[in-house]
């Protein structure tokens, strides 16, 4: 993992994997999908996670939802949950990519982002911000109109003092969308 630099390594021996698109195919080195198991044993659940059921194709491959890609070399990147991406006019937007581009400013402490509904486009992009020193709305999104693209960048910012992990470090981007969206 160390040469490959942000990769969670290979899949374990016994294990195949592979990236697929939204339509079922493989998809090449570099290209981000949605990550499948199987072991070479055959069909059966292949890894466990507290709190998800695996969603199984007709051929035996199992996921959980993550999203990521394989380099040339075999080494996986995750990048998102497929629950967590948000659907913005036909654009998939992945909330990591979003949060990183805002952990660059120097004012944020922590960030979560989340879709909530919008009429015309289906969601719209909502960023929480815990910040350590005043930043407005506005200066983060000139901030990361220089490192996104227009669609990507939150039309809502919402600033808070609290946490926004929980105590194993997780942002639960579902319960802090629910809890806005019931609001």
């Amino acid at each position: 993992m160390l040469s490959h630099r942000g990769s969670v390594g290979k899949p374990m021996p016994g294990h195949n994997m592979k990236i697929l698109d939204e339509a079922g195919h493989a998809l090449p080195p570099g290209e981000v999908g949605e990550v499948y198991m199987l072991p070479d044993v055959g069909v059966g659940t292949t890894y466990r996670y507290v709190g998800a059921e695996p969603r199984r194709r007709p051929d035996g491959w199992e996921t959980l939802g993550d999203m990521g890609y394989m380099d040339a070399d075999g080494y996986l990147y995750l990048t998102d949950r497929r629950a967590d991406m948000i659907l913005r006019g036909g654009a998939n937007i992945y909330p990591a990519e979003v949060e990183a581009a805002i952990d660059a400013h120097p004012a944020v402490r922590s960030r979560a982002v989340i879709g909530l509904p919008d009429e015309e486009l289906g969601n719209r992009v909502h960023a929480i911000v815990d910040a350590t020193s005043p930043v407005t709305a506005e200066a983060l999104q000139a901030f990361l109109a220089e490192r996104l693209v227009t669609y990507k960048i939150p039309q809502s910012f919402e600033f808070v003092r609290e946490p926004l992990r929980d105590d194993a470090g997780k942002s639960r981007r579902s319960a802090l969308r629910a809890a806005r969206v019931k609001a």
